[in-house]
C-alpha cells in the first residue's frame, strides 16, 4: 500500500511538471531599445517576471487556456497580450512612451493662451488688465502680443494683416455677435465684456481650430468661470463713473453680478478732446452682466448675459464741408449665452448650447435718419469622445441665423429699408492624435451651407508639433477659412460669395523656468474678396469676388518673469508683408491698418515697501500707407510712425482697498492715423487735407477698488 501511494504521488508531480508552461519574449521601446525592470505576469495570477539588461523575461505558470499576459513599467503605456498560454514563447513586445500631459507636445501654432486654458500660459488672466495703457480693457492688453496692429482710431483687433471683422469672439465656444461698443467715426471702442468673469482666455492669430468658422483671420474664445472660489462683493470709484459686482454661491450653484455707470462728461470738461470734434453729450453708457452656474455630479450648466444702453452726440471736422457734421448715437445691446455640459461613461461628454443678441442703433448724421436693427442667434452642439489619452474624437454640428434691417430717412422725406436674412449650417469634426510625448498631429474638417449666398464651404485644417528636446518644439499648421462679407455689403448685395484666406503657419516655441520665447512665421492667401465701384458700399454699387491679397510675416514674443526679483516683463514684435486688391481700391496694394513693423514692451514691477505695483507700456508701429491723389501712386504714401508710452500705478492701501491711476501716450505724442483730402482741388490744383488723429492725445484714469470677501484677504488688483 505504501509502495503505491509513493507511485501515485509521483506520477502526480511529473503529471504537474508537465502542465507546466514556460513563458519567454523580449520587451523593448519603439526604438527597439531594451526596457530594463518591466513587469511581465499573467492577469489575475502570481505567475510573472521582470526583464533583464537585454529585456529578456521567463517564467512557469501552470496556467491553461486564454489568458492575458500584461507588461507594465513606469513612464511606457501597459502593454496586453491575449491568447492560449502555448503562444507565449518568444514573445516579442514593443512598448509605447507612455503620454505626459504635463510634459509632453502641445499644439500651439497661431494660439495665445491664458489662464486654465493651457498647461503652457504665454499670459495669465492678470496681465490682461494689468497692461498699462490698457485701462481694464483685455482686447488692448492683446493688441501687445505679436500679429497684431494698435489701429488707435478703432479699438478693435487687427491680426496679421486681416480688417477688424476677420476677428470673430466666443463665449464659451457660442458666437457674440456685437462683441464691441458701438462708437462714433475715429473714435476707439472698448469690448463689452468684463474680465473677472472668465478663467482663461485663447486667442488665435490663424489656424484655429474646426469647431470655429466664418473669420478669415483670427477667434478669441472666453471661457466663463465655472465655480468661483468664494463669495464677495467689489465696489468702484472711478474717474469715468463706477461700478458694483457680487458674488453669490449656495452649494454647488452660484451667480456672480456686476453693473458699471460710464460718464465722459465731467473728464471732457477737465480735459477737452482735441480739434476738429466738439462734444455736445460725451459718451455716456449703463451695462452689467452675470453668470449663473450649476453643478452636478456629471455636469455644468451655465447662463451668462450682458446687457449695455449707450449714447453720445459729438461734431467732427470734415474738410469737404465749412460747418462740422452732427453725429448722434443710441445703442442697445442684449446678449444671452446658456450652454449645458453632461459627462457620459467611456470617456464621452456632451456639450450643447445657445446664444441670442438684439442689437438696435439709432443713428442721427446732420439731419438725416438711420435705424439699425440686428437679432442674431446661434445654436450648436458637440459631442467628445477619449479612445485613449493618445487619440480623442470631436464632432458636432451648429446653425446661425442673422436678421438685419436699415431705414434711412433724409431731411427731404426720401425713405428707404434695406438688410439681410442669413441662414447658416455648419458641420465640424477634429481629432487629436498623441504619436508619443514629441509628436502630435491634429486632423479637422468643417463644411458649411450659407443660405443667403447659396454656396457651400469645405474646410480642411490641419497641424502637427513636434518637440525635438525638453524645452523647445516646433508646430505646423494649414488651414482654410471662409467668411461671408461684411454687413454693410451683405445689406445691399447677397448675390456674392463668401470670401476665402489659407493660413501657413510655422512655430516654435521654448519655455524654461519663467521665461517664454515663441517665433512664428506664416502666409496668408486671400481670394475671393469684395469690390465695389463706389467710394463707399450703396445699393447702386457694383459689387464682385474678383479681389484677392496675401499677408506674411514673422512675429516674435519674449517673456521673463525670474530673471529680476518682481519683475515681469514681455517684448512683441510683428512684421507684416502684406497687399490686397478689395474694396474700391484701384490695384493691388497695402491698406491703412496694416503698418509693415510693430513692436510692444510691457513691464511690471512690485515694490513691496511701497504696497504697490508699478507697469509701463511702450507701443510702436511704423507709418501707415494712405493715397495722396496729389501724387499719381496709389497708396503710396506712409503716416510718421506711431508712438506711445503708457504708465500705471496701484497702490494697495490695505488687503482689501486699492488706489488706482493709470495714463495713456504719457508724452503727449499726437499721433496720426491716417488724412482726409478735399473732394476737389483748390485753385492751384492741389488737394487740402487734414489729419485723422484721436479724440484726445492721452487719457487719464483714477480709480478706487474695494473688495468684501470672507476671507478677507481677496481684492481687484486682478482685476485692473
Amino acid at each position: 500500500m505504501k509502495n503505491n501511494l509513493i507511485v501515485i504521488a509521483f506520477l502526480f508531480n511529473l503529471s504537474a511538471l508537465c502542465a507546466q508552461t514556460v513563458i519567454t519574449g523580449t520587451v523593448t521601446d519603439a526604438k527597439q531599445n531594451p526596457i530594463e525592470g518591466a513587469n511581465v505576469y499573467l492577469e489575475g495570477t502570481y505567475d510573472g517576471a521582470s526583464t533583464d539588461a537585454n529585456g529578456h523575461f521567463t517564467f512557469e505558470t501552470t496556467e491553461s487556456g486564454t489568458q492575458t499576459l500584461v507588461v507594465s513599467m513606469l513612464s511606457f503605456e501597459p502593454h496586453y497580450e491575449v491568447g492560449d498560454v502555448s503562444y507565449f514563447t518568444d514573445v516579442q513586445i514593443r512598448m509605447l512612451e507612455a503620454i505626459n500631459s504635463l510634459s509632453g507636445v502641445t499644439l500651439t501654432a497661431g494660439t495665445f493662451e491664458a489662464g486654465d486654458n493651457s498647461k503652457v500660459s504665454v499670459l495669465k488672466p492678470l496681465d490682461i488688465v494689468t497692461t498699462a495703457g490698457a485701462a481694464g480693457d483685455f482686447v488692448a492688453a492683446l493688441q501687445t502680443l505679436p500679429g497684431t496692429t494698435t489701429v488707435n482710431e478703432d479699438g478693435r483687433l487687427f491680426v496679421r494683416g486681416g480688417s477688424a471683422e476677420e476677428t470673430q469672439v466666443f463665449i464659451d465656444g457660442l458666437r457674440v455677435f456685437q462683441p464691441f461698443n458701438a462708437t462714433a467715426n475715429n473714435t476707439p471702442t472698448r469690448g463689452r465684456f468684463s474680465p473677472f468673469l472668465f478663467k482663461g482666455i485663447t486667442f488665435s492669430t490663424g489656424g484655429y481650430s474646426a469647431e470655429y468658422g466664418q473669420a478669415l483671420s483670427s477667434v478669441l474664445l472666453l471661457n466663463t468661470i465655472d465655480a468661483p472660489d468664494q463669495e464677495k462683493t467689489e465696489i468702484s470709484i472711478m474717474s469715468v463713473g463706477g461700478g458694483v459686482g457680487h458674488t453669490e454661491i449656495w452649494g454647488k450653484q452660484s451667480l456672480s453680478v456686476n453693473t458699471s455707470y460710464i460718464n465722459l462728461a465731467p473728464y471732457e470738461a477737465l480735459i477737452p478732446s482735441n480739434q476738429g470734434m466738439r462734444w455736445n453729450s460725451p459718451y455716456e453708457s449703463i451695462a452689467g452682466e452675470a453668470v449663473f452656474r450649476s453643478i452636478g455630479d456629471k455636469s455644468i450648466f451655465k447662463l451668462y448675459t450682458g446687457f449695455n444702453q449707450s449714447n453720445l452726440d459729438i461734431e467732427q471736422e470734415d474738410i469737404n464741408l465749412e460747418d462740422d457734421v452732427r453725429f448722434q448715437l443710441k445703442n442697445n445691446n442684449l446678449y444671452f449665452n446658456s450652454t449645458y455640459k453632461q459627462f457620459l461613461n467611456h470617456d464621452w461628454s456632451i456639450t450643447s448650447g445657445a446664444s441670442i443678441s438684439w442689437d438696435t442703433n439709432d443713428i442721427g448724421i446732420q439731419k438725416d435718419l438711420v435705424d439699425g436693427k440686428e437679432t442674431a442667434s446661434h445654436l450648436k452642439i458637440k459631442a467628445h469622445k477619449n479612445f485613449s489619452n493618445r487619440f480623442n474624437l470631436s464632432f458636432g454640428a451648429e446653425y446661425f441665423n442673422t436678421n438685419y434691417n436699415e431705414s434711412f430717412t433724409s431731411t427731404d422725406g426720401f425713405s428707404v429699408d434695406y438688410g439681410f436674412d442669413e441662414q447658416l449650417w455648419a458641420g465640424f469634426a477634429e481629432s487629436d492624435l498623441f504619436l508619443s510625448n514629441k509628436l502630435a498631429m491634429k486632423f479637422g474638417v468643417r463644411a458649411a451651407y450659407n443660405g443667403l449666398m447659396d454656396d457651400i464651404q469645405l474646410s480642411p485644417r490641419v497641424s502637427v508639433a513636434y518637440k525635438p528636446g525638453e524645452l523647445g518644439q516646433f508646430s505646423l499648421a494649414y488651414g482654410d477659412f471662409y467668411q461671408r462679407p461684411n454687413r454693410d455689403i451683405a445689406k445691399f448685395n447677397s448675390a456674392i460669395e463668401s470670401e476665402k484666406a489659407s493660413h501657413y503657419i510655422l512655430n516654435y516655441q521654448l519655455v524654461n523656468n519663467g521665461k517664454t520665447f515663441r517665433a512664428e512665421a506664416y502666409y496668408k492667401d486671400y481670394d475671393g474678396l469684395t469690390k465695389y465701384d463706389t467710394e463707399m458700399p450703396q445699393f447702386n454699387s457694383v459689387y464682385s469676388n474678383s479681389g484677392d491679397g496675401y499677408a506674411s510675416g514673422l512675429d516674435v514674443f519674449w517673456r521673463d518673469s525670474k530673471s529680476i526679483d518682481n519683475l515681469d516683463y514681455w517684448v512683441s514684435y510683428s512684421y507684416l508683408d502684406t497687399e490686397r486688391d478689395f474694396q474700391n481700391f484701384e490695384e493691388r496694394a497695402t491698406p491703412n491698418f496694416a503698418p509693415k513693423h510693430n513692436l510692444s514692451i510691457v513691464t511690471k514691477y512690485w515694490l513691496d515697501k511701497l504696497r504697490s505695483q508699478i507697469g509701463f507700456s511702450y507701443s510702436y508701429g511704423s507709418g501707415r500707407p494712405y493715397n495722396n491723389p496729389n501724387t499719381p501712386e496709389f497708396m503710396a504714401e506712409k503716416t510718421r510712425s506711431y508712438n506711445n508710452l503708457s504708465f500705471n500705478w496701484a497702490y494697495l492701501i490695505d488687503q482689501q482697498k486699492i488706489l488706482y491711476f493709470s495714463v495713456s501716450n504719457l508724452m503727449g505724442i499726437n499721433n496720426i492715423s491716417n488724412y482726409q483730402y478735399a473732394d476737389a482741388p483748390n485753385m492751384t490744383g492741389t488737394f487740402d487735407r487734414r489729419a485723422i488723429t484721436p479724440p484726445a492725445n492721452s487719457f487719464f484714469f483714477v480709480g478706487f477698488f474695494w473688495t468684501i470677501s470672507s476671507d478677507k484677504k481677496s481684492n481687484q488688483l486682478d482685476n485692473l
